[in-house]
């Protein structure tokens, strides 16, 4: 593999699919790697720097979720989810344990390649952080301190675990204090999606994003205002 070639390791335990998405990804230019369950795939998330981890939900000793958990204690490595279960507490689960986004089976392939390359595209190349010329490497408001450099909040002087999809999602709203984004807006600019993606993504994520900062102080989750009918703000005109 070239030095600049990114990597992805496949997780499933049905080699068709492992296969397809092998020979798409690959199509892609990607280089991918392979297996067919959970321990073995933390074993090699954990020992190897991937770019990304395409993970099946459901694994045969220990789950996609587990995976992730563990994964998660270690490392940001984004994670796509595979499942098979459509239904809302799946998806929190998922995003609960650290997963970036999930794709329900039966999937297009095509779908798969754009969120992989969507979240590939996530971190420092975000679209929003290309394009910004003028942000603050810590961002202060009541309650919330975001240290961009260090990928850092803190809530009234306590550390915030987040994911690193719930990190851009924050911080790209604390970019526009009490500006309205819809939630086409955060998919295309935190998510990168233009064609695919479900709208309840955006709304999971700011369930969780919330509930952590509750977690501390129910004054930094209302910062993160539902505007009904449009979308969400970081609102700090109240603060």
């Amino acid at each position: 593999m070239s030095e600049e070639q990114q990597t992805v390791l496949v997780v499933d335990d049905e080699e068709r699919i492992r296969r397809l998405l092998k020979m798409y990804l690959e199509r892609e230019g990607y280089g991918v790697e392979e297996v067919d369950n959970g321990e073995d795939a933390l074993e090699l998330a954990i020992n190897n720097d991937y770019d990304l981890v395409v993970l099946d939900l459901m694994l045969p000793g220990m789950d996609g979720e587990e995976v992730c958990a563990k994964l998660r204690e270690q490392k940001a490595t984004p994670v796509l989810m595979l499942t098979a279960k459509g239904e809302e507490t799946n998806r929190v689960q998922g995003f609960e344990v650290g997963a970036d986004d999930y794709v329900v089976k039966p999937f297009s392939p095509r779908e798969v390649i754009l969120r992989v390359k969507a979240l590939l595209r996530r971190s420092s190349t975000t679209k929003f952080l290309e394009t910004e010329t003028k942000t603050k490497e810590v961002l202060v408001f009541p309650h919330i301190t975001i240290d961009h450099d260090a990928h850092r909040v803190t809530v009234d002087n306590q550390y915030v675990n987040l994911t690193p999809k719930e990190y851009e999602l924050l911080y790209y709203l604390a970019n526009a204090p009490d500006k309205v984004f819809s939630r086409e807006d955060l998919l295309r600019d935190v998510w990168n999606y233009e064609f695919f993606g479900d709208l309840r993504t955006v709304d999971t994520h700011v369930k969780r994003l919330r509930e952590k900062l509750n977690n501390i102080s129910e004054e930094a989750a209302d910062i993160i205002v539902t505007v009904w009918g449009v979308g969400y703000k970081f609102e700090v005109g109240n603060s």
